[in-house]
């Protein structure tokens, strides 16, 4: 990990938190250090892990290493936003989910829930080795979907860039280098989003 480019952030929680959870957060620039395949994998095993609804595991994943011809094919799939930034990352995502149950009789309507479960365990697996993860809505599911070949009954969510903290902020064009800066993270209120009782507005 590059000391000389590594950002530290500020988490101000309002109660003590695993130290992994308050130390994670998602850049958009990355050390050029290599991701290997034993280290996908150890991210996947990680996320193999995840609970889902009666056990479905409906989590698809398409992953691809720089300089591949599968990151590449996850990175045409990345809305041109994504693309701005995302060719840094030694690792590209593309996350899926499989929207029936088992028999496909009827939709599975926590699949999505599942997938998020699925990539928790994988930020929390990358923190605990030194590699950020920084995930994206910003891809085109109807493109990934034909690219990879995905049957109807599935869908691409979400993609995800990896790579290890300490990448260079003065590689991003001026907006996203002041947001990659700002020191404080920020958070709503438990009070917005908790509620002992009804909800509330």
């Amino acid at each position: 990990m590059s000391k000389t480019n590594y950002i530290e952030k500020e988490t101000p929680t309002e109660h003590s938190i695993y130290p992994l959870i308050k130390e994670r957060w998602s850049p958009r620039v990355f050390s050029d250090k290599d991701i290997s395949e034993k280290e996908v994998k150890t991210l996947l095993e990680a996320g193999r892990w995840a609970p889902s609804s009666s056990n479905q595991q409906p989590w698809r994943i398409i992953w691809g290493i720089k300089g591949s011809e599968t990151y590449d094919r996850i990175f045409n799939c990345l809305h041109k936003f994504n693309k701005g930034w995302a060719g840094n990352a030694q690792v590209l995502w593309a996350c899926a989910f499989k929207k029936d149950m088992k028999k496909g009789t009827k939709e599975n309507f926590h699949a999505l829930h599942d997938l998020g479960l699925f990539m928790s365990n994988v930020c929390m697996q990358a923190q605990s080795m030194g590699i950020a993860v920084h995930q994206m809505a910003g891809i085109d599911f109807k493109e990934a979907q034909k690219e990879f070949n995905f049957p109807e009954n599935y869908h691409v969510a979400t993609a995800a860039a990896f790579g290890y903290y300490g990448g260079d902020p003065n590689e991003l064009d001026d907006d996203l280098k002041e947001e990659e800066l700002k020191k404080v993270r920020s958070r709503k209120k438990q009070s917005e989003f908790a509620f002992n009782g009804n909800f509330q507005k």
